[in-house]
């Protein structure tokens, strides 16, 4: 896809990742729409600031009716509840799926029209090595990311034929204010953002941004003690 002439809408594109997302497509050229529930919180030159809440249907019909120019839909916007599925509050179960699942879909299915009608283009789900490893504290989180990709797997074969190409990043911590609290090695935002587009650029159906993404994806076709070597000792 080329990224240039391209016609951006990033949601969650505010702070964080979103926000490298966005100044990356700036410097390469791209007309970005800047997408945030509070739209007075983009603060990037040369931008077009965006009123978008993925859980509200309502709004993110309003988006895409406004960026009707949209060739490329980043879907970035996210939360973590750090919830556990056990013992953890159900409603932040919830809201972790209808913003990571029914949130990302909604966009989707939004801008998958407007994409077709302006000649395809692509869209990029951003998800997670968590996707594919589901660990404490991060369990509702992992599982609606987890639910995002099988959505994300879906829509690629039913997109292809419309011209739309749909890429998934697979990340591990990043330096931003989702991970504030977490002692991990984190990686660098504008970086990741920087190796994505390269990846929407050449046509890649995944882009995994860094080395631990690369292990996890390649131990998911091994026992699960592989992922859970936890799982090799005694029961409780």
């Amino acid at each position: 896809m080329d990224i240039q002439n391209s016609v951006a809408v990033v949601t969650g594109a505010n702070r964080g990742l979103g926000r490298h997302f966005a100044a990356e497509l700036v410097k390469r050229g791209a007309k970005v729409y800047a997408g945030a529930r509070n739209p007075s919180s983009i603060d990037l030159p040369d931008v077009v600031p965006l009123q978008i809440d993925i859980t509200d249907p309502h709004s993110v019909a309003a988006a895409a009716a406004t960026a009707s120019d949209a060739t490329l839909l980043i879907n970035n916007a996210g939360i973590d509840t750090r919830t556990d599925l056990l013992d953890g509050d159900f409603d932040n179960i919830r809201l972790e799926m209808e913003t990571h699942f029914f949130g990302t879909l909604r966009a989707t299915r939004a801008f998958v029209p407007v994409i077709e009608a302006n000649g395809g283009g692509g869209v990029v789900n951003v998800l997670s090595v968590l996707s594919w490893i589901h660990i404490a504290p991060h369990e509702a989180y992992s599982t609606a990311k987890a639910a995002s990709w099988a959505a994300t797997n879906a829509l690629r074969l039913r997109l292809a034929p419309k011209g739309i190409q749909v890429t998934a990043l697979h990340v591990g911590y990043l330096d931003t204010d989702m991970a504030a609290t977490v002692g991990s090695p984190k990686g660098d935002p504008a970086v990741v953002a920087a190796i994505t587009l390269d990846g929407v650029q050449a046509g890649a159906h995944e882009v995994l941004a860094d080395d631990l993404s690369k292990n996890v994806r390649a131990g998911l076709s091994a026992d699960l003690t592989a992922l859970y070597p936890q799982l090799t000792g005694p029961q409780a």
